[in-house]
């Protein structure tokens, strides 16, 4: 619920509310857990909608979504925070870990050995491009998707192009981080590093089965002749089960949790007194790392949509505002180093620190990537001007 704050303009809220219920009812997606937060104060924290409108089950607080490539901010922090420890370097290569990433093949081995960290976190690892090294019931298996992996070539220049990597990339670093900070599975070294640290309680690897009732079912809005089709994400909810081990996409998570998970990043990596990374490698995160190279993937995406094709403003996993007007998720006025992740045409969060504000939403009903971009431009644009 809404509390009163000179810090807030009630007003701003308001328009919030309804441009989100005017698209509920346009069935532009069906519903919204939004949370709009500044100095750690939260100004705005409600459900609106449904969370299966199919069903009318109402949105809810308490409502848990598959938050898709959000999962890899999480996956980002443990490989920060290995950085921060001294466990790995972003010049540590991929093979100086996973040594077996060179594959069985002597001759498709050109350019593996010197992919490194900081090619991952800023997609410059020249890695295919696929959300899907294996059949959808295999992707769960890390130690199964890594050995696909490890027989995959690198098709680009390590260190150059910028071209989005759904999967590769972060399976390559949860594994990483797994092995150098000796955890049995990349999910107890998530539970035990991130998730209990910051109180998470309603955070995941794998949608747990008590969660059940909680969950939000993914309903995908996709046109045909995409680049994805609506069962490849509606898919994501019989393989983003418990037990299942995906870095890059696994997670299940509430709004709450996200936010806190944002604070700990808007206050430089501490949270209620647990310091989960130091100012100085967060503020090297979030500086921008890729130049003026576009992003492949939107690119593509802008070009379609006749709209300029921005710069790919990337710091070290997190996507940044970046100067300039472009469309952007996090909206036309927040600061340059306004930064955050997103997940699938349905999840984002960003923290402005010039503003102080931080901005979580979770949607029911995933949008084409396109519509997507529009609907956060605008509504990260809005969440911006409640901040007086």
């Amino acid at each position: 619920m809404s509390t009163p704050s000179a810090a807030f303009d009630q007003d701003a809220f308001q328009r919030l509310r309804t441009s989100i219920s005017d698209d509920i009812d346009a069935g532009r997606y069906d519903g919204v857990v939004i949370a709009v937060a500044r100095n750690g104060e939260i100004g705005m924290h409600e459900a609106l909608g449904f969370a299966d409108r199919a069903a009318g089950r109402i949105a809810s607080l308490d409502d848990v979504f598959w938050i898709f490539s959000m999962t890899k901010a999480f996956t980002n922090i443990l490989a920060l925070q290995a950085i921060d420890r001294g466990q790995l370097d972003l010049t540590t290569r991929v093979i100086d870990v996973i040594p077996e990433f060179l594959g069985r093949d002597p001759f498709r081995t050109a350019r593996k050995d010197r992919v490194n960290v900081g090619h991952l976190l800023t997609h410059r690892a020249g890695l295919v491009v696929t959300p899907t090294p294996l059949p959808y019931s295999e992707l769960g298996n890390l130690d199964a998707v890594i050995d696909a992996i490890c027989q995959l070539d690198v098709v680009g220049e390590p260190g150059g192009t910028f071209n989005y990597s759904p999967t590769l990339n972060h399976a390559l670093l949860g594994e990483m981080v797994r092995r150098v900070t000796g955890y049995r599975s990349y999910g107890e070294l998530l539970t035990k590093e991130l998730f209990e640290p910051l109180k998470m309680n309603s955070t995941a690897l794998g949608a747990p089965k008590a969660w059940a009732d909680r969950m939000v079912p993914v309903k995908a809005r996709f046109p045909d002749g995409g680049w994805l089709k609506s069962s490849d994400i509606e898919v994501m909810q019989e393989i983003v089960v418990e037990g299942a081990e995906m870095p890059w996409v696994g997670a299940v998570s509430t709004t709450a949790d996200i936010l806190r998970f944002a604070e700990m990043i808007r206050r430089g990596g501490e949270l209620d007194g647990v310091r989960i990374l130091s100012p100085s490698i967060l503020d090297l995160a979030t500086t921008l790392q890729t130049g003026t190279e576009p992003n492949d993937l939107y690119a593509m995406l802008c070009q379609a949509r006749g709209w300029d094709v921005p710069p790919g403003n990337f710091g070290l996993g997190f996507a940044l505002r970046g100067e300039g007007v472009y469309p952007t998720f996090f909206g036309a006025t927040t600061s340059p180093r306004t930064h955050g992740n997103y997940g699938a045409g349905s999840t984002l969060f960003w923290v402005d620190p010039r503003s102080d504000v931080t901005f979580v939403c979770l949607t029911a009903g995933v949008m084409e990537e396109g519509d997507n971009l529009a609907r956060f431009q605008r509504l990260s644009t809005m969440a911006a001007a409640t901040a007086l």
